[in-house]
């Protein structure tokens, strides 16, 4: 009887382990990406899905490449010069934070109320760090509160007027308010209350009235990966919505293998956990960086009923940049220190 007991237990043991799929096994034991990355440190950044081509001067959309290849730029001199991923994410994203033709910093949509309110995250793959801020009305460069945080306090997140009491005790700059508006986003807000009044001569409503987000992601000489995101979220949204950028795993997530910046309707990628649930396809399931990105962008999230884009690097050097809208500002640098740049289909040729 005691021989029967112990094949039962060891039949069910060799079952249980059976079951097991091969991929996480081999995952727990290989945690962590060793060696030199193969195409060198890049970078690559997006600044919002959701461009549509008829309602894109010729001229706004000169400056925003023109500010892509700048905030590019300046985050492979990061690079170039030995500094980390989180360095050159940093760096970038201020660029555009500073660049009123994004919905981030400077040019940030109001609220219902005409505020400006600011959220962005960062996160660090070789350490698993991550800091971010939500709902801040004076911060300069909301990345580098979200940056001040992760290093500088015990914390992840902190968000309205005690965000701000630290950035001012950790120098962090802060304008007034005044800075961060422009005549457009200003207009989009009347124009949407205007809707809300049921008034004709506000227009039609814009076909992706949820987007606007810059990001960057970012490999260095070392093979390490980092991500950040930053917006001033949706235009006439109210009650201190916060959307995916700053949710860790939502918006923004990093870890030695896979990096994922988003910009889409934010509450669809705070249900799928969208770029973590990337990373999470790649690290656990081994797909293809291009194949996990496909599936959640343009097929989970979709058939949930959002929309919207990604930039997605991995520490092999792979890229991804799905989107299903009309356009995407992207662009990428690698060591030449070229900036490429794209908005609608045109092709981008990747390294």
């Amino acid at each position: 009887m005691r021989m029967r007991l112990r094949s039962k237990a060891w039949l069910a043991a060799l079952a249980c382990a059976l079951a097991v799929p091969a991929w996480a096994t081999a995952d727990q034991a290989d945690p962590v990406h060793d060696g030199a990355p193969a195409a060198g440190p890049l970078l690559v950044l997006h600044g919002g899905a959701g461009v549509e081509r008829a309602s894109l001067p010729p001229a706004e959309e000169a400056a925003a490449r023109e500010a892509l290849a700048t905030a590019l730029r300046a985050g492979h001199a990061v690079l170039r010069e030995g500094g980390s991923a989180l360095d050159a994410v940093t760096a970038a994203i201020a660029v555009l934070e500073d660049a009123p033709q994004f919905n981030a910093g400077r040019g940030a949509v109001f609220t219902h109320e005409g505020r400006n309110e600011l959220d962005a995250a960062i996160m660090d793959g070789a350490s698993g760090r991550a800091g971010a801020i939500a709902g801040v009305r004076r911060v300069r460069n909301p990345i580098r509160l979200a940056r001040t945080v992760m290093e500088d306090s015990p914390h992840v997140m902190l968000v309205g007027e005690g965000a701000e009491t630290f950035a001012g005790e950790r120098g962090i700059e802060l304008v007034d308010p005044s800075w961060f508006r422009t005549e457009k986003r200003w207009q989009q807000l009347q124009d949407a209350l205007a809707r809300e009044r049921g008034q004709a001569s506000a227009g039609p409503a814009p076909a992706h009235p949820y987007f606007g987000t810059v990001g960057a992601v970012a490999l260095d000489s070392s093979g390490q990966l980092a991500a950040g995101t930053s917006t001033g979220g949706m235009t006439n949204k109210r009650w201190g919505r916060v959307g995916d950028a700053p949710l860790v795993g939502a918006g923004t997530w990093a870890d030695a293998r896979c990096a994922v910046s988003g910009t889409g309707w934010g509450e669809f990628y705070i249900r799928a956990a969208a770029a973590h649930e990337i990373c999470a396809r790649v690290r656990l399931a081994g797909q293809p960086l291009a194949t996990a990105a496909e599936a959640v962008i343009n097929r989970e999230i979709p058939a949930a009923g959002g929309n919207g884009g990604a930039i997605v690097l991995g520490a092999d050097g792979s890229i991804a940049l799905p989107f299903n809208t009309g356009g995407m500002y992207r662009g990428w640098i690698g060591a030449d220190g070229v900036p490429h740049v794209a908005v609608f289909d045109e092709p981008l040729p990747l390294p």
